[in-house]
């Protein structure tokens, strides 16, 4: 967009036809109003989610040396490439440069050629797989609602086995619902209260977990996790291994998110160091509830812990906690489903807007006002294609409904060249690293080093999605 001084062409233009200019930035967008307080609310949103229910089934492959290594490894490793991202929200400069939106915007902008459609590829699949997973564990939880109550109220002998994709279709009419939210700036309240929720059910789980352990249970644990032999296999234990390396890196992703949630921080200080801040409390936090769910989690379960940690405390007493233990997961994940659609709906709608410029289908609103919540501004492509969008998640969810696997499947494939190969790809370029030099060589061995990661978490992941699928019937 061309600028004189600091004032935009588009925000003249705006005045001109009696809009308040204070509704814009600089560069003639929306003004924004996050500060890094919502942005600490968006990111612990999109990382404390269904990963943090594997870690106790995760730690339990890894055993008690090499767990709390690797989960405090991919920590460090999250948090320093996400502050090599917030240098690049803006380039040439960190400070006064362009913003760049969205992640693949950045890419494009400052690695140029076909890069940002790799990105693009990384980031959207991995938004895609995250709503399908979302979906799944969404379900699983509101089972173990319903089955808790199904013993509670029939006795612990009676039959309460019941499907998931009921849930899984509850829970897609949910989003349809929700879906309709325009933008990610409208999102603060459903962030705030998802981030709530994830501390809720995490804290539910660790008290569920610390009162199994001082109750006088000894589950068997050991310093490798599972043994050979007694537990599992020696093929079973690498593959498990493997996906285990993927759960605890889909538990750390957020990189897919990032520059959208920088985006939403107002302007004024520079967004760079305000999201620093934000990245630091969020993955702090996110460390700490991370190892007290894994390694309690792991001493209350032992070598037998379960998929998803909050389900493994049987369903009978105290009934009612774990039901809200299991509410807290749902709410959160309703919102969480949002915050990583939210890019994957504008990517779509943005596009086809710049397609058919003229259609007024794809661009026109209709504001519906609705009592109580305020005016709907209703789009009929928005609605439709959203729409379309959640049903279809489902239905993949519904088909492939293997939590574990799915989970490590998903990190694998977004960790390496979302959370580490972009990031530290374009602070070089950007940033001018001398090549050969000491920076340069250690960024490129922490690349690698990650690929290796990635490659090892996907090939666990995928044969456990063979395994299952073999006996697996859908319905």
């Amino acid at each position: 967009m061309a600028m004189q001084g600091n004032t935009s062409p588009c925000i003249e233009e705006v005045a001109k036809d009696g809009y308040d200019s204070n509704k814009f930035d600089d560069d003639g967008h929306p003004k924004r109003k996050g500060t890094w307080v919502t942005a600490s609310g968006h990111i612990l949103t999109a990382v404390i989610g269904s990963g943090v229910l594997s870690l106790a089934w995760a730690i339990a492959q890894l055993g008690w040396i090499a767990g709390p290594i690797v989960l405090m490894l991919f920590s460090v490793i999250t948090l320093y490439t996400s502050f090599l991202l917030t240098d690049c929200y803006r380039s040439p400069d960190p400070v006064h440069g362009t913003r760049n939106r969205t992640y693949r915007n950045m890419v494009k902008n400052i690695l140029g050629g076909t890069q940002h459609h790799y990105c693009g590829l990384a980031q959207y699949i991995n938004l895609i797989g995250a709503s399908i997973g979302y979906t799944i564990t969404a379900a699983i939880s509101m089972v173990a609602i319903q089955r808790s109550n199904c013993y509670h109220k029939n006795g612990h002998d009676a039959v309460c086995t019941m499907p998931n994709y009921p849930y899984m279709i509850m829970f897609g009419i949910i989003e349809i619902i929700l879906s309709q939210i325009p933008d990610f700036h409208e999102l603060s309240w459903l962030s705030a209260l998802a981030a709530i929720m994830s501390f809720g059910y995490a804290t539910i789980g660790i008290g569920l977990s610390i009162a199994k352990v001082a109750g006088g249970s000894h589950a068997r644990t050991s310093l490798t996790g599972v043994t050979i032999g007694v537990d599992v296999t020696s093929s079973e234990k690498l593959w498990n291994t493997f996906t285990a390396l993927g759960n605890i890196a889909f538990a750390y992703s957020f990189s897919s998110v990032i520059v959208e949630i920088q985006d939403t921080l107002k302007s004024g200080k520079p967004e760079n160091r305000v999201m620093k801040v934000a990245a630091s409390t969020s993955v702090a936090v996110t460390t700490v509830f991370y190892m007290l769910c894994g390694m309690i989690g792991y001493a209350a379960f032992g070598n037998d812990a379960p998929g998803n940690f909050l389900t493994g405390f049987g369903f009978y007493e105290p009934f009612w906690l774990i039901d809200i233990g299991n509410i807290f997961i749902v709410v959160h994940l309703v919102g969480a489903y949002q915050v990583y659609t939210q890019p994957v709906f504008l990517l779509v709608e943005n596009w086809c807007k710049e397609r058919w410029p003229e259609s007024s289908f794809m661009a026109k609103e209709h504001h519906i006002k609705i009592p109580l919540v305020g005016t709907y501004r209703m789009n009929p492509f928005r609605l439709i294609w959203r729409t379309l969008y959640v049903i279809l998640s489902a239905v993949i969810a519904i088909l492939l409904p293997f939590f574990n696997s799915i989970v490590g499947l998903l990190g694998a494939l977004a960790f390496w060249p979302l959370t580490v190969y972009f990031p530290t790809k374009m602070y070089m370029v950007q940033s001018k690293v001398p090549k050969f030099s000491m920076r340069w060589t250690g960024l490129k061995l922490l690349s690698v080093f990650c690929l290796l990661i990635s490659i090892v978490a996907a090939a666990g992941s995928i044969e456990g999605i063979i395994k299952e699928l073999k006996v697996y019937k859908p319905f």
